[in-house]
């Protein structure tokens, strides 16, 4: 591993000219100073109304590396999917526009495994730098082309400083994506063991690059023995430091970059060695600086490409669409009507229902939009097709009580229905909060049996709806419409949208 050379610094008292002193071994400090720089969560190239995308992070990062010393940018996840390119090439054009930043670190998230686990190793493979995968595993086994952890080793005026890195990602990924025999083991207890290993190995400060919920990151930093956590996964700009522990993530789409300007002091003496470390911070907000020019040209380039085929008029909406992430996750939305509605009618079934996590545009358009082709497939992204099923009243009503279990909280797995109106009590445990359902205008009952359009990452036990599989499959995944072109087929057929809200949802 090449030795860097960092800033040197004597932290000696001042001596006045020409004095004669002498200087015990304890006399003498080294400040090791690391820029950490990190980005996440952007799954989608360009800019959007001036801030974000690919080509401002690159602006950033060139900028802080320009600047001399030493730079370190961690990109914990989330960049394959999802996206309209992204439906046509799995996410290849992401990597290329990633390898002209080039990042020191990737963490693979969630959506990186949304094409599947072949998928996911080809594109790991196309990076041209390392990736982190200290939890991912294969029949038991680390995973050929990912490295569990790495140091780097910095030297100045004779002292060395050791930093150690770690990448895990969410155990979630088996149930919100679609990894296939790709494991992950416990992101915690693996964090605290990798930690142990890289501190018996001489590690002074340990990093963790992570795709996971803040409440884990908060445990990995609370028990694992980590000194800095970089985040992904909340979509949230965060900053934590307690005097013990950083944190930092920069929200989504890199609308924000979050940089930790670290200064490492080494004392080695009578006492032994002794590091310590403070945190400055620092938020770029992409808005203000300008794009990189070569990356942002390769952008243009994939979006002319993607204009010929889909700025296509579909019909226009004479109600407000909110597709912000709070907004699909945590109650009824007008452009959740809309999917649920096209799906149920596309295979004529007596209900239908959608994953507010499927929504992803995280727009607002005004009433009077034109809606085109580019929209729906912005907002449903995923390549999902529309299956139908034979279910019971009681599978119903059990995905209705998953749906919302979590309810204020956003979840991906907020149902968006049609065909039937229902009320949900958030003072109630998870499990019994859903009431009064009524489909085709008759209380639901348990026993009776309905049809049941869905997507097919829910029917087959994606988000949680295991209760699915249970069904009489009707229309299976091999025979599905995708169900983006329903929406569109639907938008085009009305040729008006006027329905909004309209109360099929009641939450109190």
């Amino acid at each position: 591993m090449p030795i860097a050379r960092l800033t040197r610094t004597l932290t000696a008292a001042a001596f006045a000219l020409g004095a004669t002193v002498a200087i015990s071994t304890t006399s003498f400090a080294e400040t090791f100073n690391l820029t950490l720089i990190t980005a996440s969560d952007m799954d989608t190239m360009s800019e959007d109304d001036g801030r974000g995308g690919v080509a401002r992070l690159a602006s950033v990062i060139t900028s802080e590396r320009a600047k001399g010393g030493e730079v370190l940018f961690a990109f914990p996840g989330d960049l394959l999917s999802p996206s309209i390119l992204a439906g046509f090439d799995q996410g290849e054009h992401m990597v290329e526009l990633l390898n002209m930043t080039k990042p020191d670190m990737f963490t693979p998230g969630n959506h990186e495994f949304d094409f599947g686990a072949e998928v996911f190793l080809k594109r790991m493979k196309g990076f041209d730098f390392p990736v982190l995968g200290t939890n991912i595993r294969r029949n038991g086994a680390p995973v050929e082309g990912l490295t569990d952890s790495f140091v780097k080793e910095y030297e100045a005026g004779g002292e060395m400083l050791k930093v150690g890195f770690i990448g895990l990602t969410t155990a979630d990924t088996v149930r919100i994506s679609s990894p296939g025999d790709i494991s992950f083991l416990p992101v915690v207890e693996t964090a605290k063991a990798a930690a142990e290993k890289l501190r018996a190995d001489g590690v002074d400060v340990v990093v963790a690059a992570l795709h996971t919920h803040q409440a884990e990151d908060f445990s990995v930093m609370q028990t694992a023995g980590v000194d800095i956590v970089l985040s992904g996964h909340d979509h949230n700009l965060h900053i934590f430091f307690d005097g013990r522990v950083a944190l930092m993530e920069a929200k989504e789409e890199s609308e924000y970059v979050a940089i930790m300007d670290l200064a490492v002091d080494v004392t080695t003496g009578d006492r032994g060695r002794r590091v310590r470390w403070w945190p400055n911070f620092r938020i770029i907000d992409t808005a203000t600086v300008e794009p990189d020019a070569a990356v942002g040209e390769k952008v243009a380039a994939y979006e002319a490409t993607l204009s010929k085929e889909l700025d296509v008029d579909l019909g226009k909406s004479e109600v407000p669409l909110d597709t912000r992430r709070v907004s699909v996750r945590t109650g009824e939305n007008a452009f959740g009507n809309l999917t649920a509605d096209a799906m149920r009618a596309a295979v004529d079934a007596d209900v239908g229902f959608t994953n507010g996590g499927g929504i992803r545009g995280n727009r607002q358009y005004d009433a009077g939009h034109t809606l085109t082709r580019r929209d729906v497939l912005t907002e449903l992204p995923f390549g999902n097709g529309t299956v139908k099923l034979e279910v019971t009243g009681q599978t119903i009503l059990d995905a209705l009580e998953h749906g919302y279990r979590g309810v204020p909280e956003p979840e991906g797995s907020f149902l968006h229905i049609s065909g039937m109106t229902a009320e949900i009590d958030t003072s109630k445990t998870q499990g019994s909060r859903v009431s009064n359902v009524m489909i085709g205008g008759e209380p639901l009952d348990p026993a009776a049996t309905y049809t049941l359009a869905t997507n097919d990452f829910m029917a087959r036990g994606g988000d949680g709806y295991s209760m699915l599989g249970g069904g009489k499959v009707l229309i299976d995944a091999a025979s599905a419409k995708l169900m983006a072109n329903d929406v569109m087929v639907r938008v085009r057929e009305l040729g008006s949208l006027t329905t909004g809200i309209d109360g099929r949802l009641t939450i109190k």
